[in-house]
């Protein structure tokens, strides 16, 4: 499975981010079982057990890593035969070169971005050379506060948005070559984007 965009402009499609996202963790595990097999974690799927889950699914190595704790037990619970860690991905206390494919689905919106070039650093580290990252994000041009959570719960998080363009010049500055981009859900209040990179040898 392929998607292709042109790098230089990001592809503005009216796909629901359910659907594409899909697609796009399908190509993710395509693309990481082509690679040799050779580190129990092959591919670092973010947080939750959905897309880690998910792309077991499809016959991928994978496991998640999450920040939070009350995350990770929930995965643990619900998928009780995967590996989830807790972990952050300012410090990943992963081996160099030692992923073969990584996803990270909505989870740089909650790092600042004077700290989003170190983040993107520890990809590139972990990352054997040539192996792909896909990145899903909010667009936008601000950061809000957020009080509650999904069901109501209390939480003090903030959420940053961000330009697709803005965030692949992060990409490159730390040795990723962009493919593609493309912007989800134009017709959403705070659309989505999704970005295709490959680490550089």
């Amino acid at each position: 499975m392929s998607l292709h965009a042109r790098a230089g402009a990001p592809t503005r499609s009216p796909t629901s981010r359910r659907s594409t996202c899909s697609a796009a963790s399908a190509a993710s595990a395509e693309l990481s079982l082509s690679t040799p097999v050779s580190h129990e974690g092959n591919l670092f799927a973010g947080t939750g057990g959905v897309p880690t889950a998910h792309l077991h699914k499809l016959g991928v190595d994978t496991f998640g890593i999450d920040l939070s704790p009350a995350m990770i037990d929930l995965a643990r619970r619900e998928h009780p035969d995967l590996r989830f860690e807790v972990g952050s991905m300012t410090d990943l206390q992963l081996a160099d070169a030692s992923i073969a494919a990584l996803l990270a689905f909505w989870s740089l919106i909650h790092i600042r971005d004077n700290v989003v070039p170190t983040v993107f650093g520890h990809f590139h580290r972990v990352l054997r050379p040539g192996g792909p990252l896909m990145l899903g994000f909010h667009v936008g041009d601000e950061s809000r506060l957020k009080t509650q959570g999904y069901g109501g719960h209390p939480m003090k998080v903030y959420v940053h948005r961000r330009q697709p363009d803005q965030v692949a010049a992060w990409l490159r500055d730390a040795g990723f070559t962009v493919k593609a981009q493309m912007v989800l859900d134009l017709d959403q209040s705070v659309p989505g984007a999704i970005i295709f990179a490959y680490r550089q040898p």
